[in-house]
């Protein structure tokens, strides 16, 4: 088992290893003296191992109550938000208690929002089961739900308590929501360590995930321990995430998250290249290792409908917008624009080839 302190303002500790979810109980209560928690995980998840997880808590010394919600990124709303805070009340959760995300991102999104909201912050427990979660969305304390608007609208910084990455839930995983994770795994490869996206173009979905996970949370970490709040280098997080938002809203979301991602940066990668502000190769690089976890290359929408849909991003301030964009692999950097310049980047992104 390999820990990884993210030194927020709160510290907390990130644990990756296998076999961690049966001690989820004894390991919590390491740093929380046992009280009430609400454990809360979708349909898929919970029956899996909502079981489990309830019986690792109760043996610890806690009471647990459950709220299943239903799957998918459509349930990330404020419906289900208010619906989950109520739940929270009606069984009597206080300021000492906690509540456990079990699942992938839309559960940790959302359990972490309504911890940040419910009686002005109680204690959150984040439970990764998707790759996606563990190297991204379980660390940072960003939560959030979306908007008719747009994606992740809505939302707090809210750190968690403890953050139990169990690599054996990703053998549970269809192909699809493995590649998916795999995306935010070649975003951080793309941020900070061209060794790491080259063990994932060779190694692809065979991977020893353990190993891949991580460097990508030790990366988070350093970055979060440094911009908490996103007001500057933390902004680099959100490589492939402005296009890739705008994907997955244009798709009805019906696109998972990672693929949205992989189409996000393969189209700004390839638009910096054609500007010549990112070195050659770079986006062939990017291919190799997007094809290798069999996500899409290509983003299928047509440019303007791309850049409307980018401009509902919440980085978007006034006219204009911040795009993180790649001089090298291991090397990225973010530019502001005014929105009125987002469509020629599209168009440059999505037209295939280098001249």
């Amino acid at each position: 088992m390999q820990t990884i302190t993210v030194n927020t303002g709160r510290p907390y500790d990130v644990l990756i290893g296998r076999g961690l979810l049966v001690k989820a109980g004894e390991l919590t209560a390491r740093v929380h003296k046992p009280c009430t928690v609400a454990i809360v995980s979708d349909e898929t998840v919970a029956g899996l191992y909502m079981a489990g997880v309830a019986q690792s808590f109760q043996n610890a010394g806690f009471r647990t109550v459950e709220y299943v919600f239903p799957a998918g990124e459509q349930s990330k709303n404020m419906a289900q938000l208010a619906d989950l805070l109520d739940f929270l009340a009606q069984n009597e959760l206080g300021r000492s208690d906690l509540i456990a995300a079990l699942g992938g991102g839309v559960t940790g999104d959302l359990t972490g929002f309504a911890a940040a909201s419910f009686q002005r912050g109680i204690g959150c427990v984040q439970l990764p089961t998707t790759l996606l979660a563990a190297v991204d969305s379980s660390v940072g304390g960003k939560t959030a739900v979306n908007l008719p608007s747009g994606k992740n609208l809505a939302g707090a910084f809210w750190q968690p308590e403890l953050v139990l990455c169990d690599c054996d839930t990703f053998a549970t995983l269809p192909e699809e929501e493995l590649s998916a994770g795999g995306a935010e795994c070649v975003k951080y490869a793309m941020l900070g360590d061209g060794e790491l996206l080259e063990i994932i173009t060779k190694q692809g979905l065979n991977a020893k995930w353990e190993d891949i996970v991580a460097p990508c949370v030790e990366y988070k970490a350093r970055v979060v321990a440094e911009d908490e709040k996103e007001h500057g280098v933390r902004k680099l997080l959100n490589l492939g995430h402005t296009v890739g938002h705008a994907a997955e809203r244009l798709s009805g979301y019906s696109i998972r998250h990672g693929e949205g991602v992989a189409m996000g940066m393969m189209v700004l990668t390839l638009a910096a290249e054609k500007r010549g502000v990112c070195a050659r190769g770079v986006t062939a690089r990017l291919e190799a290792a997007l094809k290798a976890l069999k996500l899409p290359t290509v983003c299928p929408y047509a440019p303007e409908d791309i850049a409307k849909a980018s401009l509902g991003d919440k980085k978007r301030q006034g006219d204009s917008i911040t795009l993180v964009l790649p001089r090298a692999v291991g090397d990225c950097f973010w530019q502001t624009i005014k929105t009125s310049e987002m469509l020629d980047w599209v168009r440059l992104g999505v037209e295939k080839g280098l001249s």
